[in-house]
């Protein structure tokens, strides 16, 4: 007998991770209706932006106008990697940062030009100010089960930094297949010792669709306890400094099979199509998830 959640929840990423590796320049302007749009289709925790250095990811250059002009609703996360960034988000309004660690040091390396002893180092200071200030703290935990650069990750590896992060009190763990190489009985099993050594953690799956596993993996991860996961509208996205990462799980396919399953997520599937209807226009490529794909054929 299967044991799944009557209820699920969705964390949509695609304003931030969605769009930043988009090579075209999306406009302030579509991004807002991007996400007034994910919010009307009933989504109520989202990546709104990143506060990082125009320079690296320009598509984020508008943080500060996004801030500025989104409806406060939900939990809304800015992602921050630094000291400067988490400062710029405060400023700014937000009362939920993520930070992001890679397991790997090669990728972390690769991504912020630390190792991870020295990205943590650096994180702690920062995470028990934002706990002792009543921040909402989201740790991102990338290339949890593999790296591009160093194959398979040991999921002990994987456990001892998500253990320091819960040691400083961070309100949640994403846990990511950054380069989508996961297969279910992977996720399934990290998944399971995570629950099992942070029963009291907001839990979050993060999988990419790369090898087309992503929606197993979920169901995978649903089984060993998990109810969140991070997804991404019309599956835009994929991490700059990790080659061969894909789009990540699109948010419309894996609302489709939570319900199809009588798993709740508060989500208009119709309402979620036309929010990826309104960003096509402004991306590089059209949208071919499964579930889009039947919106626009039955309009």
């Amino acid at each position: 007998m299967l044991s799944l959640p009557k209820n699920a929840t969705i964390i949509e990423v695609g304003p931030r991770d969605g769009l930043q590796n988009e090579g075209k320049t999306v406009s302030t302007e579509a991004k807002l209706e991007f996400i007034k749009g994910l919010q009307a289709a009933g989504v109520q925790e989202m990546e709104l932006t990143s506060f990082v250095s125009p320079k690296w990811v320009p598509q984020m250059a508008d943080a500060k106008e996004i801030m500025a002009n989104v409806e406060k609703t939900g939990r809304q996360f800015v992602l921050t990697p630094n000291e400067k960034g988490i400062n710029a988000a405060i400023e700014s309004g937000a009362k939920a940062v993520a930070v992001f660690v890679g397991v790997s040091d090669s990728f972390n390396q690769k991504n912020i030009n630390k190792t991870t002893k020295e990205s943590m180092d650096a994180l702690q200071p920062l995470i028990l100010q934002l706990k002792e200030d009543g921040i909402f703290v989201r740790a991102c935990i990338s290339t949890a089960f593999y790296c591009p650069f160093e194959g398979a990750i040991n999921p002990e590896d994987t456990l001892a930094l998500c253990r320091t992060f819960a040691g400083w009190g961070v309100d949640e763990l994403s846990v990511a297949d950054t380069i989508g190489m996961a297969t279910p009985l992977e996720s399934y099993e990290l998944f399971k010792k995570l629950k099992d050594a942070f029963p009291d953690m907001l839990m979050t799956a993060h999988f990419h669709d790369t090898r087309k596993m992503a929606l197993a993996n979920i169901f995978a991860a649903l089984q060993a306890g998990v109810d969140r996961f991070d997804a991404s509208a019309g599956g835009l996205g994929g991490c700059p400094f990790a080659p061969g990462a894909t789009g990540n799980v699109a948010t419309e396919d894996v609302v489709n099979m939570l319900h199809r399953m009588d798993i709740s997520t508060g989500i208009d599937l119709d309402l979620l199509c036309q929010a990826v209807a309104s960003i096509e226009p402004h991306v590089s490529n059209p949208v071919q998830t499964g579930m889009y794909r039947l919106y626009k054929n039955r309009g």
